[in-house]
């Protein structure tokens, strides 16, 4: 199962790219994510901030999306295993422009999210969330030109 919504992708770790949430899923959606917060900020030097919660599959979603992020040029405080509130108030006070949490919070061990955070530490917004959505869904990666 994946699900695709304004406050980012939440599914079931592995089977098949677009139905789960696999490795090829976890770099399009951060990549995503990436794009829209370069088009956002308007800024050249970008910092986020990700914290996970202690999943099995949790410190391979971290290195997908930290490497992602890398890859496009932006900063990366690596929190590691941290809470939902840790990363949403390490946020301001680094004076990051974003934030993901990796958590899949009630949902059976199996699963696993990247839940997005706008520069305040706070859930996106629906047109924010939908935008990322609409990247992901056209791969539209080349859109920094």
């Amino acid at each position: 199962t994946l699900i695709k919504s304004i406050s980012g992708i939440r599914g079931t770790i592995g089977g098949k790219p677009g139905d789960n949430l696999t490795p090829i899923d976890a770099v399009k959606f951060a990549a995503s994510y990436g794009i829209w917060l370069k088009e956002y900020s308007k800024k050249d030097k970008l910092k986020v901030v990700i914290g996970r919660d202690a999943r099995l599959s949790g410190e391979m979603i971290q290195n997908l999306v930290v490497s992602t992020l890398i890859g496009l040029g932006i900063d990366v405080i690596d929190l590691t295993l941290s809470t939902t509130p840790t990363v949403e108030i390490a946020v301001p006070l680094e004076k990051a422009e974003g934030g993901i949490i990796l958590t899949a919070s009630h949902n059976p061990k199996q699963w696993n999210a990247l839940k997005l955070l706008n520069e305040k530490g706070e859930f996106l917004d629906a047109a924010q969330g939908a935008k990322i959505l609409e990247i992901a869904e056209k791969e539209d990666f080349d859109s920094l030109k």
